[in-house]
Formats: structure tokens, sequence, C-alpha cells
């Protein structure tokens, strides 16, 4: 699966002197966002309450616990689906890290995962849960650590000089080896992970330049399925086979892996989690492209929300058509283990049908109030094969962004080679390149036809008017050598009369002189009158389906001039097969007769004969019925009358006689 994920301290500005803002973390949780990085630190004021802040920057401080608050309020609102919280637990103190674990008990409730599910213990060799079993939960990712055993402990203190902190010597955060992983494989990797990702950070890294904090017991109780260990190859990877431990990679050495080893990256992903993130150099919050780590399968590509750049917007494009939920599946082969996939791969994958798009764009509706030209740009993302940009700029209309209409060739993505990572883009700009609104479509959801596409915003915010309408076609991927096979099976008819009329041609090309004399000289006497019907004979049949063969000539004897004696009989022409052709038979049309007295018409018949006696009958019952019952009512209408009226002469009478 892929996950949304942000990554530092949540600012309204810049990394190095904006504000942070809890309501921030409340947008990104409505907005969809299932995996948060939280930088806490030491909190400085007399209450000792730890804090969230971008660490060695004069961003401004928010309480730890308000944004746990904020996050447990809006976790669940957008998606149900799980939510990691990545501490980045700079807090020395145990005092506070037990009330970050406290406040993390107490607010979230028995939404916490702190216990593993019981079919996924934390044992070498066991998948992780699916982000289905793992609905409504939240999950903790910190530093973990293990009090090691007597002998081990004693080997690290031989191995450290006595003047290095306590802090140094507990630095390990593996987690308690499995029944069947060895000691010393466990040994290695502690000693191994002292050089960990909370080591020291070049300016390339990050800004923080401070190591992460020992975790406390009570902070290490709260993690489970997200234990961060520091990645040493992919091949001691494999081997310990633990999916519940996650390695964080900066975007450069992330990149570093993916071009020296991509299939391997795949791999180590398909295993266990992987999360990216920025180099410290982007203080203006700039993102890095998350199409290069999505192809590689990493599933924790974090990026700075309060940025809304082209990666932001592809990230909130990519999500979009999932319901917002904050998951994406990824493909098959992206998942099983008996499948393995380049991300630089130029051919079609195994199992996957390539892509052929076509995009025309028709007009624009309510681009601009403005009297501005207005132009489109089309872009395509995917693999590196499959990414193309600016592969369309259409014409700038001339002053006219209300209703613009662009007459233009349309644009063909001959060949996108893997669909499902596959994402267009739709831009519209004013000439002088100011943004006006883009609508990004991943191509499995395009829908084929004439389309009228509404532009979204920066924050990816549908605007009321501005609208592109356009033509999209979506085909399955043909090579230029089956195009014609492709060509005459979904036109059959007119593939035949296509072959049908070059066989004429290469026939009249390959008639020889004997047959050419012939030919002429029936042709010269189809005027008399007793040669006007081998000159019908001339014409061929129409065959099913509106098909004719090849015209064919049939030798009759002539009997009505003396000609004929001593003329030979015509050479029939050969008639011409093909593959259609040749499974087509002549039918002769059945007469009215014949179809009268066949079995199913007759059938037929007394069938409908039947239905039509007993829509009478109906019919006749219910008039009678209708009929009976407006006698019925007309009688008592006339009784009513009659009675009214009489009582109405003997009150007349009665007036007069006195």
């Amino acid at each position: 699966m892929w996950c949304v994920c942000l990554c530092v301290c949540v600012c309204v500005a810049g990394q190095l002197a904006g504000s942070s803002s809890v309501e921030m973390y409340r947008q990104v949780m409505l907005a969809g966002c299932r995996c948060v990085e939280l930088d806490c630190w030491k909190g400085r004021t007399a209450e000792e309450e730890p804090v969230i802040t971008h660490g060695f920057t004069m961003t401004s401080e928010i309480c730890f616990k308000e944004v746990i608050e904020a996050i447990a309020e809006c976790a669940f609102k957008t998606s149900p689906f799980p939510v990691i919280l990545s501490f980045e637990n700079h807090v020395d103190s145990p005092k506070q890290q037990a009330k970050m674990a406290e406040y993390c008990r107490s607010i979230f409730g028995d939404a916490l995962l702190i216990d593993p599910l019981e079919k996924y213990p934390l044992e070498s060799g066991v998948p992780l849960p699916s982000p289905q079993e793992l609905m409504g939960k939240i999950l903790i990712k910190n530093k973990k650590s293990h009090k090691p055993s007597a002998a081990h402990g004693n080997k690290q203190l031989a191995e450290h000089p006595a003047n290095q902190s306590a802090a140094e010597e507990q630095a390990t955060d593996e987690p308690s080896s499995p029944n069947n992983i060895t000691a010393g494989e466990i040994e290695a990797e502690d000693d191994d992970d002292d050089d960990g990702d909370d080591c020291k950070k070049t300016s390339d890294e990050g800004t923080a330049e401070e190591r992460e904090a020992i975790a406390t017991e009570e902070m290490s109780t709260l993690v489970n399925y997200v234990q961060p260990t520091k990645f040493n190859s992919f091949e001691s990877s494999k081997k310990v086979n633990r999916s519940y431990q996650m390695s964080s990679f900066v975007e450069t050495k992330a990149l570093e892996h993916l071009t020296k080893s991509p299939v391997e990256f795949v791999e180590y992903n398909k295993q266990q989690l992987s999360r990216i993130y920025p180099k410290g150099t982007r203080v203006d919050s700039s993102n890095y492209m998350p199409q290069l780590f999505w192809n590689a399968g990493c599933q924790l590509v974090a990026l700075n929300f309060q940025t809304i750049d082209l990666s932001m917007q592809l990230n909130l494009g990519m999500y979009e058509y999932n319901g917002k939920s904050g998951y994406r599946l990824k493909p098959e082969f992206m998942r099983r283990p008996d499948k393995h996939f380049d991300p630089f791969a130029e051919s079609t994958v195994d199992g996957i049908v390539a892509n052929t798009v076509k995009v025309k764009i028709i007009s624009g509706q309510f681009l601009s109030d403005k009297k501005v030209g207005v132009y489109i740009e089309l872009d395509m993302f995917g693999l590196p094969v499959d990414t193309r940009r600016k592969a369309l700029k259409t014409k700038t209309s001339q002053s006219n962004a209300i209703n613009p209409v662009w007459d233009e060739e349309p644009i063909i993505f001959k060949k996108v080679v893997l669909p499902t990572l596959a994402s267009l883009r739709i831009a519209a700009f004013e000439e002088g390149g100011k943004f006006i609104g883009h609508r990004i479509i991943p191509v499995p959801a395009i829908r084929p036809g004439y389309r009228y596409i509404g532009l979204r915003n920066e924050k990816n915010q549908s605007l009321i008017l501005p609208a592109v309408f356009v033509y999209i076609e979506v085909k399955d991927y043909v090579p230029d050598t089956f195009a014609d096979v492709i060509e005459a099976l979904s036109n059959p008819i007119r593939y035949v009369n296509l072959l049908e009329q070059r066989s004429q041609q290469l026939a009249a090309l390959t008639l020889e002189e004997g047959e050419e004399e012939t030919s002429k000289e029936i042709e010269a006497n189809a005027d008399q009158p007793g040669l006007a019907e081998p000159k019908a004979n001339l014409r061929s049949a129409p065959l099913e389906n509106g098909l004719s063969p090849s015209p064919a000539v049939t030798p009759r004897t002539l009997t009505n001039t003396p000609q004929s004696a001593t003329t030979e009989p015509t050479k029939p022409a050969a008639k011409t097969e093909d593959m259609v052709q040749s499974v087509l038979i002549d039918m002769k049309a059945a007469t009215l007769e014949e179809l009268r007295q066949h079995k199913l018409i007759v059938r037929e018949q007394k069938r409908h004969y039947r239905e039509m006696k007993d829509v009478v009958k109906r019919h006749q019952k219910k008039t009678l019925e209708m009929v009976k019952e407006q006698t019925t009512k007309y009688n008592q209408a006339q009784n009513q009358h009659t009675r009214r009226h009489n009582a109405l002469l003997k009150t007349k009478q009665h007036g007069k006689t006195r």
C-alpha cells in the first residue's frame, strides 16, 4: 500500500523562521493524511511540558498535548484507515517522555494500538497486518529500547571508552529478537544501530544536528509495527526478514539506492515499510518529486504539506481517486514475491497491458474573468519511460478566456507502459504564465469520450466555473507490426472489401493477352439482343453481409447468332480466395410462402392468436363490468334525483294548503 505522508513540523511559513500552528495538523488530517511527523523537544517552561518545533530553527513552539488532541479530534473524520505518528523524539527528560506516553494513552484511548494483533506477532517472517485490519487505530513510530542481557551489557562496556556518555552506550534501538534469530545476529545489528539515523545529520540530510533521545520504557511500550531501524543493506534486511522494522531514507540516499539497485529496492518494499523525507537544504519547504519513489514501491513518501507545489499537487491527485482514504493498493507485481519489477523498464511489464492515450483539447469555459489570452498544457507522469513534461502546449487564445476554442491536432501518448502508476495533468495558464487551474487524473480513472473537466486550484480545491472540454481515448497498446491485424478485427467488412479491391487490381494487371481479347469480344457483342444475357452473367451475385466475390464469366451457348459456332467458350476468371471469403457461402433467399409454412412461424402465429383472444376476452369482460357499474351508478343517481324532486313537490303542496 502507498500512504499519504506528511514531513517535518507543520509550519505556516518557512522551515527556518515560520510559525507553527495546531490548526495545520487538523487540516492535514482532514485532507486524508495518514502519516504525520512530530518533531518533539524538551519543554523549557516551569510546567515541563514537551513541545513540538523544528529543531535548531527560529520556528515557534506548540504544546505536544494540544497537537495530540487535534489529531485525536480529526484523525478519522475523512478516512477510517490507520494513522501513523512518527515521533522524532529529542526529549531527553524521562519525566517529559512519561508525560508524552501518558497523553497518548489518555487522549487516544482505545484507538491507540499498544499490543500487536494475535494473528501478526512481532516475529521474523510474519507480514504486517493490512490497513483493513487496523482500521480506527493509531500507531506510534518511535525509538524502541530493549534491556540487553548481562553478558551483552558487559561486552558493550568493554568495547566503549569510559568517558562516553550513558546515552551513547544505550543508543541501540533494536527490538527483542524472535526465537529463530541467533544472538550473534542480534548483537551485530545492535552494534550497527549505534550509527543509525538518529546520529548527527549532514546539511543534506536534515536541519536538526542532535541525535534522538533514548526512549524510555513508557514510550517503548507504545511502539509495535513501526519500529525504526538503521538500514544496512538489502541483503541483510532480507536475511533478517522483520516486517515490523522500517527504515527512513533522505531523498538523496533513496535516489542513490534507486539508481544503483532499483530491483532490490522494489523487493525490499514488498517486505517492509520505507519512509522517504526531504533533504535538510530545502529550507524553503519545497518538495521533491514523489513519483520517483512511488515507482519503487516506497510506502511513506513524506512531503511538506504547507507547500502546494507541483509535487504536492501530484500527491493530492493520486490519492483523490480512492475516496481520500489515504491509502492506495500497489499493483500486484509490486506485492507478490514471485514477481520482479524494474522501475526503469522500457518494455511492457509482465501481466500488464500497456495503454495508448489520445487527448484532444477542444475548448475552455470561464477560465478567467480578465481579457487575456489563455493556453493549456498537458503532462504525463509515471515511470521514467512514461513521463513526458509539457507534452502539449496549445496556442494562446486571442484575448479570450471566457470560451476559447482550440482546433489543433490531438496529442497521443503512444505507449504508457504502466498505466497504474501514470497520471495525466491538464493545466490552464494565462498568456503571461500565471496559473489558472489544473486537474490531475490517474490513467486508470480516465473515462474515454467527450468529457467536461472541472479544474482545481493549487490546493486541489474545486473551482466554480473554470473547465476544459476534451476528447479522450484510452486503448490497449498495439505494436505497429500488428496494427493491420487489429484493424481487420475491428472492422472486418471494410477489411474484406479492401482485399477484394486489391485482388481485382492485381487481376487486371496479370490478365493474359488471349483473355483480354476474349473479354473485349464479349463486351463488344453485349449490345446484340441475343448476347445481353452473357453480359448480365459477368456480374457476381451478392453474398451474405453485402459481400461479393471477384467477377467471374459463366460460359453459355450462343444460339441466336452464327458466330456462336466459331467462338470459343469464355474462360472463367480465377476466383479470389482469402481468409474471410473462403468461409462465406451462397444462401438462397427463402420465399414468402416458405416462410409462412415454417414451423416456428406457424407456432408464433398460433401463440399470437391465443394471446389476442385472451386480450379480447379480458377487454370484453372489463367492458361489461364497467357498463354494469356505470348503469348501477346511473340508476342510483336517477332514484336519488326522483326522491328529491318528489320531496320538493310535497313541500310546495303543503305550503299551498296552509
